[in-house]
């Protein structure tokens, strides 16, 4: 079973400083149909304009993830951790019992595109944590985050694995998936097929009731897979 998540019907924001589009419901953005896939809870494709960003803010409980598609975030945290992420480069912050942080676009030109990403963990109250690594560039699927930090990825709170795909076109590439998981499959960059259904830049599937799900580059192409409990 497919379920696809057209680009043009996710939740729009514009903020002036912010543009979003939002796959799953958040903020003002409300829709009962699409509240998440299992434990994935927001997925907000955000554009900054040079020089603004997210002030000072809180979270808890919540694993949040940003991967930089242009541009870069200058981030500070309540963690004394005050980093620069670059495009291609992923950040993990573990909320646990709570963390304050900021998320500003540097540049005073280039605007900063980057997707937000917050899973709900499996555990409550850990204390913070930080992580960014960039990792290498190849086709195929690339583990980049999971809950044992197996083969260098980053630790997740949550029995879930999130993947980078790359393929250029006519490549291929397939998830073994266990009994009762879920895919859910959002495309960064370029075209694919998902099990035979076509997705587009911006474009979401989830997938489900299967055992092995099969991905195949239509041109170069770029999406994040998350398998899910």
């Amino acid at each position: 079973m497919i379920e696809i998540r057209p680009s043009e019907e996710r939740g729009p924001a514009d903020h002036g400083w912010l543009k979003s589009r939002h796959s799953f419901s958040f903020a003002s953005y409300y829709d009962p149909r699409h509240m998440g896939v299992s434990a994935l809870r927001v997925i907000n494709d955000d554009k900054v304009i040079p020089g603004a960003g997210f002030g000072a803010h809180s979270h808890r409980d919540m694993e949040i993830i940003s991967y930089v598609k242009r541009g870069r975030i200058e981030h500070e945290d309540s963690m004394g951790n005050v980093e620069q992420l670059p495009a291609g480069e992923f950040q993990l912050m573990s909320a646990g019992t709570g963390v304050t942080h900021s998320e500003y676009n540097p540049s005073s030109t280039e605007a900063l595109e980057f997707l937000q990403i917050w899973i709900q963990p499996n555990v409550i109250g850990i204390e913070p944590g930080y992580q960014q690594k960039r990792f290498e560039d190849r086709s195929g699927l690339q583990l980049i985050a999971s809950a044992d930090a197996r083969d260098g990825s980053l630790l997740l709170h949550q029995d879930a694995s999130l993947y980078q795909l790359r393929l250029n076109a006519g490549e291929s590439a397939s998830l073994e998936l266990a009994a009762g998981r879920t895919v859910y499959v959002h495309v960064v960059a370029g075209s694919i097929r998902v099990n035979g259904a076509r997705l587009g830049e911006g474009d979401g599937a989830k997938v489900a009731e299967t055992d092995r799900v099969e991905f195949e580059g239509v041109d170069e192409s770029e999406a994040l897979v998350f398998d899910l409990p």
